[in-house]
């Protein structure tokens, strides 16, 4: 039987997917992980002198299909992004490798859409203020996502060291979605006015203190990646209903990593994951006074349902096949 495997570009997956698309792929992914539909080992880490590499496998036998993301994070990058991916899908019928993909997009908008379908879910809908803490791409598209899901945000605070990146993080605001944006040298000032908190800073020192943030705030801690970083004082994880995506991930390297390391919090803490909550399994939110966490580590069903959808639309669909490499491996 003839196969070829696809080498398929961010400009490719750019015309066929856009951020509704990805909020759509990431809500069901998180309905197949809630019924447990999936074979999806945690991420696994390989260490560098300058940076790391973590493997992330799934097979999704519903959907027929099977893939792995290899993602690297170097955070000292100056010339080329600190964040690189690429994701290999597999026919698990044959073991072929049907395409080999840009992952460092799909990276962006998947964990992006992870945040606004936790918004949808934990966050109160009358919610009007969202602030950014950390103002680098992965906030971009973090905003993109949680504008569609919470279409009542009104307003934009930002916050990052860099005083040049917020100021222009808040101009883009303006110009790109017409919202009432400002920025602040104060990040306490920056949590303390917001109904819905993101935050993507690299931070190892919490910068988020329980005294500075509202009654009924929800928070999408996305920064801690790796083990040891923190954005969120403990007291904000104790005073909070906590919701994870994956235990082995997030106590590895998320959110709650040090809180756990630490027995500040333990497994029992938890309140659920978010396949939970998506399903129904457990409600999100009570009340308008509970605040609310999702600790996003991110899960390769994520990453692959999108870009399965991404292959389909672009090689099965036959869309635009025009400059696509193809190369035979057998």
């Amino acid at each position: 039987m003839k196969m070829s495997t696809y080498i398929i570009q961010r400009s490719k997956i750019e015309q066929v997917f856009n951020m509704n698309d990805y909020l759509t792929t990431v809500e069901r992914a998180f309905i197949l992980y809630g019924e447990g539909k999936m074979q999806m080992p945690p991420k696994e880490y390989l260490y560098f002198d300058k940076g790391d590499m973590r493997c992330m496998p799934v097979h999704i036998p519903s959907m027929k299909i099977a893939g792995v993301k290899n993602v690297t994070v170097h955070p000292n990058n100056k010339d080329m992004p600190v964040v690189m991916a690429t994701i290999t899908l597999i026919d698990p019928d044959t073991g072929y490798p049907l395409a080999i993909m840009d992952g460092t997009h799909i990276t962006k908008m998947r964990t992006g859409a992870a945040g606004g379908i936790a918004a949808k879910y934990l966050s109160r809908e009358d919610s009007e203020i969202a602030t950014f803490i950390g103002t680098g791409d992965q906030a971009r598209t973090q905003l993109k996502a949680l504008l569609i899901a919470r279409p009542r945000i009104s307003k934009i605070i930002a916050y990052d060291v860099s005083k040049d990146s917020m100021k222009d993080f808040a101009q883009m605001v303006n110009n790109e979605y017409g919202l009432d944006a400002e920025y602040t040298l104060s990040v306490d000032e920056a949590a303390g006015k917001a109904d819905i908190i993101t935050t993507t800073t690299p931070v190892r020192t919490p910068i988020v203190k329980a005294e500075h943030i509202r009654k009924g705030v929800h928070i999408n801690a996305i920064g801690a990646d790796a083990r040891g970083k923190q954005e969120l004082d403990f007291e904000v994880l104790t005073q909070s209903r906590i919701i994870i995506d994956n235990w082995e991930q997030s106590s590895h390297s998320g959110e709650i990593n040090v809180a756990v390391s630490k027995e500040v919090i333990t497994q029992k803490d938890i309140y659920g994951d978010i396949g939970e909550i998506v399903t129904g399994q457990k409600p999100g939110r009570e009340s308008s006074d509970q605040k609310t966490i999702f600790d996003s580590t991110g899960l390769a069903i994520q990453d692959i349902t999108a870009a399965f959808e991404i292959y389909r639309r672009i090689i099965i669909d036959k869309r635009d096949l025009s400059k696509l490499v193809k190369i035979d491996l057998i």
